[in-house]
């Protein structure tokens, strides 16, 4: 979901760089020195951390009009996440200098920044209840229920998801293996909650099915 309307995009724009990404490719890495707001022109890029034992949690996934860094320029922190593209990405990036300008001469963009504080919580909030159920079911149908906001769109038969994330990425998301993703995308269809056409389109039959799921 967009963040900022064209308006504020403008009065950040004087200041801008713009980079471009191709899929797979690294934006930036835990670690790095936070010295520069991101935001995501057009394409989507997944926000993760590694955990103790090596794999890959993914934290939220951001989209067109989305921004990260704001928090840890405040603070001129590390960052402890990383960001890789997972499509063609277009990003501009604001210095430290240019950010402290706009946010001290424009109340609305600051109050934009608050909002994306609050909305990140609330995916934090989520996956934290994605990760502690020990129901598969309930991981699953709760990513899937996430994704809407992030790849889908209404049509006549139900929600569509265009994802541009893999089996794998979605286990990541969700807490849960490739295998087990895959055999409970399978399970989801035969119940009829769900219809998979290929490996990057699910159209969500049943969301009430879904949400029901997650009081497993």
């Amino acid at each position: 979901m967009s963040n900022l309307d064209s308006d504020e995009i403008d009065k950040i724009a004087e200041g801008v760089k713009n980079w471009y990404f191709k899929n797979g490719d690294k934006v930036f890495s835990a670690g790095d020195i936070a010295d520069r707001l991101f935001i995501v022109c057009s394409g989507k890029m997944k926000i993760y951390k590694n955990t103790v034992d090596g794999r890959e949690q993914i934290l939220y996934i951001l989209s067109s009009g989305d921004f990260i860094g704001a928090f840890n320029l405040l603070k001129e922190d590390e960052f402890e996440f990383s960001a890789e593209a997972i499509e063609e990405l277009e990003l501009s990036t604001l210095a430290k200098e240019d950010f402290d300008r706009i946010i001290l001469s424009n109340p609305r963009i600051t109050l934009k920044v608050l909002e994306k504080a609050y909305e990140r919580i609330m995916k934090a909030e989520s996956l934290v209840d994605r990760l502690s159920t020990n129901s598969a079911n309930a991981k699953v149908a709760g990513l899937l229920l996430t994704l809407i906001g992030d790849f889908g769109h209404e049509t006549a038969e139900g929600i569509v998801l265009e994802l541009t994330i893999n089996r794998e990425e979605m286990g990541s998301y969700s807490g849960i293996s490739r295998e087990t993703m895959t055999r409970k995308l399978k399970t989801f269809g035969e119940l009829g909650l769900i219809e998979l056409d290929g490996h990057k389109k699910i159209l969500i039959k049943d969301k009430r099915g879904l949400e029901e799921l997650l009081k497993e």
